[in-house]
């Protein structure tokens, strides 16, 4: 594994690896990883938090000798310029080895087998959304080689992850996750991570076609934007860093990720972290899936490949989605209501602690007033800049063009960032900006219209294009919260 103390710039890919082999203690106690997860808002690095860790000597090699024999599933796309994303329901699938995968990635000439009838140079493959559980279902001992609990999560390892193993141009389209927070883990070869935050949403033209349970799609091709079709997409921030091997990257909620792979094999591990917030998602989730699979099924009982993505194997009858739309309320409901006891417990506590805070306060506005204003704005500096360092590096906003526009890489603009730590990331801060920026009553619908608005000669409506609107993000969670408070009252 390549070693070095931080994340790695599109300029400089050797830089930033790993770690030193003599190093023993980690930068983060769990509880201060725990921390910063639960609370930073910015894309951010993790490094020198894995060098023990057994996982680390995960490459696909190794991993073919494990699972030896074992097929799995690779998902096959074209190596094109296109402008429109490759979404799984328009790529090809090979069912094959890890070792198979690995000989079609080396000899690129002659190659028998599954691969057989795919050119190297012109697809790649991508083994992705394998989950421990299935994938090393008669090994379950190697589970304990992912160890999240350093990161403040006791318990959590292989048996709540993921692993991912592609060759070079493999990507994921660009999408946003609706439930919790992302850890992924880069174990061999470089991953590069375009990412977009949250309250940029109206500008990446969402849509649930393809429908996949807690995802939801961009419309744009993030590395080759068709920018007369999505000209509002020239406004999103977009946040560029290249993962190499020993680093861990925190994927905030909510923010947008397009991944590629840039090195010809790599293998990393992801986990997703519940968040409080997940409860009335999951509701959003449930109205959504009952409308796509309503009037799509409709609009084609037969083909549903068009429009489910593979990784959907549930049912999708109207019955079905019925249940799990009453079976999510029901357990917001549970969870609220055990919440609301635990919060009584403490209510006394929290009092004290807010008594505390405003004395903090009081006392801020005394050293202002008695002449110490230089100290007061250096712990506020120190504030500002939140828990970065070199082994917590920020993910930083990039004033550059796509490569596809100006024939290179990314790189990160420095200037452009400004670090918020210790504030909860969650919907309530999403919501706040979210209002911040809309300044009229219509702020919401003008968002929404502006993805309809790439092709105004176009009168024919589609289906599509009513889920894109009935299923946009924002008008699901007013939904939900009008089914929560319905049940209420």
């Amino acid at each position: 594994m390549a070693a070095g103390p931080g994340a790695t710039t599109d300029t400089d890919p050797a830089a930033g690896a790993g770690e030193e082999e003599g190093e023993h203690v980690k930068p983060f106690t769990p509880e201060k990883a725990k921390e910063i997860v639960m609370s930073l808002q910015q894309p951010a690095i993790f490094c020198n938090m894995v060098f023990d860790w057994p996982a680390r000597h995960w490459t696909a090699k190794y991993l073919s000798e494990v699972l030896h024999g074992k097929q799995v599933r690779f998902r096959m796309g074209m190596k094109s310029t296109d402008t429109v994303p490759q979404f799984e329901t328009t790529c090809s699938y090979v069912q094959a080895t890890i070792e198979e995968f690995l000989a079609w990635n080396c000899d690129h000439s002659g190659i028998s087998g599954p691969f057989r009838d795919y050119d190297h140079s012109k697809f790649w493959a991508y083994a992705d959304y394998k989950y421990f559980v299935s994938l090393f279902e008669d090994k379950t001992d190697i589970f304990q080689d992912v160890i999240w609990s350093d990161f403040g999560f006791p318990g959590r390892n292989g048996r709540e992850s993921t692993l991912w193993i592609g060759s070079l141009g493999a990507h994921t389209p660009c999408h946003l996750d609706s439930y919790g927070c992302n850890l992924v883990f880069q174990v061999q070869g470089r991953k590069r991570w375009h990412l977009f935050p949250p309250e940029d949403t109206p500008f990446l033209y969402p849509t649930r076609i393809p429908y996949e349970e807690s995802s939801v799609f961009s419309k744009v091709n993030a590395v080759n934007p068709d920018l007369k079709r999505f000209p509002q997409f020239q406004k999103a921030r977009r946040h560029v860093v290249t993962l190499s091997p020993g680093q861990v990257l925190f994927v905030p909620r909510h923010w947008w990720h397009y991944v590629e792979c840039t090195d010809p094999v790599t293998v990393s591990i992801n986990s997703w972290i519940e968040l409080e917030e997940d409860h009335q998602a999951r509701v959003e989730e449930a109205i959504t899936r009952m409308l796509v699979c309503a009037l799509k099924s409709a609009e084609d009982p037969h083909n549903t490949r068009a429009w489910l993505n593979p990784t959907e194997v549930e049912e999708t009858s109207h019955e079905v989605n019925c249940r799990y739309l009453n079976g999510a309320i029901s357990a917001f409901y549970d969870h609220s209501r055990t919440s609301k006891v635990v919060e009584t417990q403490e209510l006394k506590t929290n009092g004290e602690d807010m008594k505390k805070d405003e004395l903090n306060v009081h006392h801020l506005m005394e050293v202002e007033q008695t002449g110490s204003q230089n100290l007061t704005l250096e712990t506020l500096k120190q504030e500002a800049a939140g828990p970065f360092g070199p082994d917590l590096l920020p993910v930083l906003p990039s004033s550059e063009k796509p490569p596809s526009e100006r024939g290179g890489i990314f790189e990160n603009d420095d200037k452009d960032f400004v670090g918020k730590g210790g504030e909860h990331f969650g919907k309530l801060h999403c919501t706040k900006r979210q209002r911040r920026m809309s300044k009229s009553e219509n702020a919401t619908v003008e968002q929404i219209a502006s993805n309809h608005a790439a092709a105004p000669s176009q009168t024919f409506i589609s289906t599509d294009d009513v889920l894109d609107c009935l299923v946009n993000p924002q008008v699901t969670k007013i939904v939900a919260q009008l089914l929560i408070q319905g049940r209420s009252l």
